[in-house]
């Protein structure tokens, strides 16, 4: 059990039956009164973020989030398949909703992490940076800068994804899956 003052930021606890992920607290006095912990929240399966305050008297539930590896094998229908990496014919889907955007950067065999809470899957930890090839990039025009310098290549899992004109077509890229954007070429 936390108490009000152990209830930071990147901590998970339970609240009605739910995991919440604490995304920001602050511990302050108002005048005479006792201590708050005032802290945004984010539901971890619905993804809505409430406010909650907590007084010195109460104590919050440290959720139990498991980790399990996974391996991503293909997308069907706004399906993502995934298999487990010591028995590939253990084969499980997760919606489209749970991966979000970054999911457009995952290739086959690579490895994610999944968040189960009560041998349920509740999110997925996709790796920071992935490394793409560029399959298809257009040539480069020589002074087409009026653009801020960047063009629209494709790679080899089908995304595409803006990047700076000495991008070739074969080229490997380090792409930043949280936002999404170009790192540097490897």
């Amino acid at each position: 059990m936390l108490t009000y003052s152990e209830i930071l930021p990147k901590k998970v606890i339970v609240m009605d039956g739910a995991p919440y992920e604490v995304l920001d607290a602050h511990i302050f006095r108002m005048q005479q009164r006792k201590p708050v912990n005032q802290t945004k929240l984010k539901n971890l399966i619905t993804g809505k973020i409430a406010e909650t305050t907590f007084h010195q008297a109460d104590k919050a539930e440290e959720a139990d989030l498991q980790k399990k590896e996974a391996k991503y094998l293909y997308t069907n229908r706004g399906e993502w398949w995934f298999c487990e990496p010591a028995v590939p014919s253990n084969r499980f889907k997760i919606t489209e909703e749970m991966i979000g955007g970054a999911g457009k950067f995952l290739k086959q065999n690579a490895p994610i992490e999944l968040l189960v809470f009560d041998e349920k899957i509740i999110g997925v930890k996709l790796p920071i940076k992935v490394e793409l090839k560029v399959t298809e990039a257009p040539p480069a025009v020589r002074g087409d800068t009026a653009r801020g310098g960047s063009k629209q290549v494709t790679l080899e899992n089908g995304a595409t994804l803006n990047v700076p004109f000495f991008i070739n077509e074969g080229d490997t890229l380090r792409i930043n899956t949280e936002t999404g954007e170009y790192v540097e070429r490897v």
